[in-house]
């Protein structure tokens, strides 16, 4: 008798259960999608991230040469505004998918994914670490994965309440603004110091190397670009400054809108327990949750607008998550499985509303 798979999560209706042989089915469909993409990955791609990285770099120079007239507010305004695009285009469609080996196909030691140094505070490697290493192994699963919460919300139920989170709704708008600073110190564990579990050295060895990564992107956006501006040394500090500001932003609201969301789940350790491809393929879908918009809104999103494709495929160039998105949809849908998809109003809605709701103790 075929049995439905013995796994342990927290059940959501909009899913249904599926046995160990659907399980397997499931994983082959999927491994399907994935190999028709990189059996057909070459000059196209290549071609499109040169262009996003040249657009990132043209966007950059002329938005600071703009800023250096900053004195005139239209100038201002445009400059920092292409400089914005920039930094975000640098993070989310270059920066965060190179560094998940997405490109490495291309032997380009430009896109190494284990090379490459991104535009933030946060170093490259802490990023593995913490994103593609634990976050993608181990999708919201409590207490292994850091990104629930980033040690600092309660987003879940399941999460231990505790008074503090009561001002979440508030300390969540700092978090929001200064983004990139709360992803640079995840990996130094600072709890763990003041519970006892890491001590004073070993939090200074793990700093040494963000410190110096803080001090090189200080010093670019707020001494260097200010001080070759001469007169427009304030303008150009300021336009950084926003700059940085809605990167942090942008970046923040594309992230908790791909995890966050009413529907998605979070799961106990116990489903590491003879997990299969399958299951972890599942967990992906039910620990995610995608964008609607625009080609220009999915390029700004890195492509995590398809933060489930993102999730199953991780190592697949994003700008085809676009292709294999209608395909995984259909199967999710062959599988009675909940495939969340809305727009990023409708997303980022529901993403406030756990953030002011599990600030109270509840438990539901």
């Amino acid at each position: 008798m075929n049995m439905p798979a013995k796994i342990e999560y927290i059940k959501n209706p909009k899913n249904r259960e599926l046995t160990s042989g659907e399980l397997d089915r499931f994983a082959k469909e999927l491994d399907t999608i994935k190999q028709e993409v990189l059996d057909d990955l070459g000059a196209k791609d290549a071609k499109y991230i040169r262009r996003v990285i040249a657009t990132m770099r043209y966007s950059s120079v002329v938005g600071r040469a703009l800023l250096f007239a900053g004195w005139f507010p239209p100038a201002w305004l445009l400059g920092t505004g292409l400089l914005s695009v920039a930094k975000i285009l640098e993070n989310m469609e270059v920066g965060h998918n190179v560094m998940h080996g997405q490109y490495d196909w291309m032997n380009d030691p430009n896109m190494n994914g284990q090379r490459y140094e991104w535009d933030t505070v946060g170093t490259s490697d802490n990023w593995r670490e913490t994103h593609n290493f634990k976050h993608h192994t181990y999708t919201n699963i409590k207490g292994m994965d850091d990104d629930i919460g980033y040690g600092l919300l309660r987003l879940f139920p399941e999460q231990r309440w505790k008074a503090g989170y009561l001002l979440q709704p508030l300390y969540s708008i700092p978090f929001c603004l200064l983004f990139q600073w709360g992803v640079a110190i995840q990996n130094l564990e600072i709890g763990k110091l003041l519970i006892g579990k890491k001590t004073k050295q070993q939090l200074w060895n793990d700093w040494k190397p963000v410190q110096n990564k803080v001090a090189k992107q200080l010093f670019k956006d707020y001494v260097f670009f200010p001080l070759i501006a001469g007169p427009s040394a304030i303008p150009v500090f300021l336009g950084n400054l926003t700059a940085n500001g809605m990167r942090n932003i942008w970046t923040f609201s594309i992230i908790f809108c791909g995890h966050f969301t009413k529907d998605v789940e979070v799961f106990p350790k116990t489903v590491l327990l003879n997990e299969s491809k399958g299951h972890w393929y599942m967990r992906q879908i039910r620990g995610s949750s995608n964008l609607k918009g625009s080609e220009a809104f999915h390029i700004l999103s890195g492509h995590l607008s398809h933060q489930i494709e993102h999730h199953l495929f991780p190592d697949i160039p994003a700008r085809r998550y676009r292709q294999m998105a209608p395909k995984v949809e259909a199967v999710c849908k062959k599988y009675g499985l909940n495939y969340n998809n809305a727009s990023l109003a409708k997303q980022f809605g529901q993403v406030l509303g756990r953030i002011v709701k599990y600030a109270f103790p509840f438990k539901k």
